[in-house]
């Protein structure tokens, strides 16, 4: 992998320690901008490349702190590749390596199981890891776990450790449409992609944890749509990050059309949420004040990975709509700053 030299603008001016980076000034941008809260991304990186735009979008955002970044597994058929945790490391490994951080953030893999039974765990350094972030007490940064894929890490250490519920939010990508929000897309199949990579895993999130969620469900999820036109003119020749992300996308094509799927001219962006609702929060007041939400009962997850009335849910954020204008043109721009920068 081609490395260039240091970024004055991109992410950090000092190593607090082997498990994050503070941030003290974007010269590019011209102002100091300090996290705002710790971020862990768990993200089957080994499959759908959206997973790899999310990554490199988080780690070109300087108000949030990358505490880690787990590399789950999914299906055992992936995307045309492993569906492995190990793969999906390779592929963090990759992105960070590109940037330089590949000694600064640990990527963590876990067991490349789902789980069996909703009170039994897969424990693996992933699990661990989660926990040991949520329980430290020398930090009053928020912890957001987000999760671009299948939900066995954070239902593993919530079962390991109950008390990690009330010191984190989770943002889940992931989940059917609600009956009185949306209808679900032509020719879906009911059982959503994410929640089928562990439907225990969903149980025990949406049926026995308190842990607060914010969900982006399938139909919230498809909103942020990349044109090859896109693609072409504001992310290839981006430097080697917007080239390295360029060529997973055109190979993403290229294994649909193997699958005589024809892609047309369009690819979903679907885990990128995970950075406006988390770096591009508002100034004052923060939250993610453009993407509008509704607040529901969670549903409980039955064994078929459907939705069931639960009166007694607890409440959670359901996400309704999202700002792509800032989504969009924020990584678009963050992408053309590194690109100037290294010039």
């Amino acid at each position: 992998m081609k490395h260039f030299g240091f970024l004055p603008w991109l992410l950090f001016t000092t190593v607090t320690s082997y498990t994050g980076y503070s941030q003290e000034g974007i010269s590019t941008l011209g102002a100091s901008i300090d996290p705002r809260m710790r971020v862990i991304i768990d993200n089957d990186l080994g499959g759908d490349p959206d997973g790899l735009f999310q990554l490199a979008h988080h780690l070109l955002s300087p108000s949030v702190e990358i505490r880690g970044i787990i590399a789950s597994h999914l299906y055992t058929e992936g995307f045309g590749a492993p569906g492995t945790s190990e793969y999906a490391g390779e592929k963090a490994m990759e992105i960070l390596k590109i940037l330089h951080l590949d000694k600064t953030i640990p990527v963590y893999t876990d067991k490349n199981e789902s789980l069996k039974d909703v009170n039994v765990a897969v424990n693996s350094d992933a699990a661990q890891a989660i926990i040991k972030e949520a329980l430290r007490t020398d930090t009053d940064l928020p912890l957001y776990v987000v999760c671009g894929g299948g939900l066995t890490n954070i239902a593993s250490a919530y079962l390991l450790e109950p008390k990690i519920s009330k010191k984190l939010t989770l943002i889940w990508i992931g989940g059917p449409e609600y009956a009185d929000l949306a209808l679900p897309p032509p020719g879906s199949t009911p059982l959503e992609y994410n929640l089928g990579i562990d439907k225990v895993a969903a149980q025990v999130i949406f049926n026995k944890s308190d842990i607060a969620l914010w969900q982006v469900p399938r139909n919230v999820y498809r909103q942020p749509i990349m044109s090859r036109a896109e693609l072409m003119l504001r992310v290839r020749n981006k430097g080697p990050l917007g080239n390295y992300l360029a060529q997973a996308l055109t190979d993403a094509f290229k294994i649909m059309n193997s699958w005589k799927i024809p892609a047309g001219e369009t690819y979903i962006i679907g885990d990128n949420p995970l950075v406006l609702l988390t770096a591009l929060q508002s100034s004052f007041e923060p939250d993610p004040s453009s993407s509008p939400y509704v607040t529901k009962r969670a549903p409980k997850i039955n064994d078929e990975g459907l939705y069931e009335t639960n009166l007694l849910g607890r409440k959670i954020r359901v996400y309704a709509q999202l700002d792509n204008r800032l989504l969009f043109n924020d990584f678009y721009d963050k992408l053309e700053l590194l690109a100037t920068d290294q010039n």
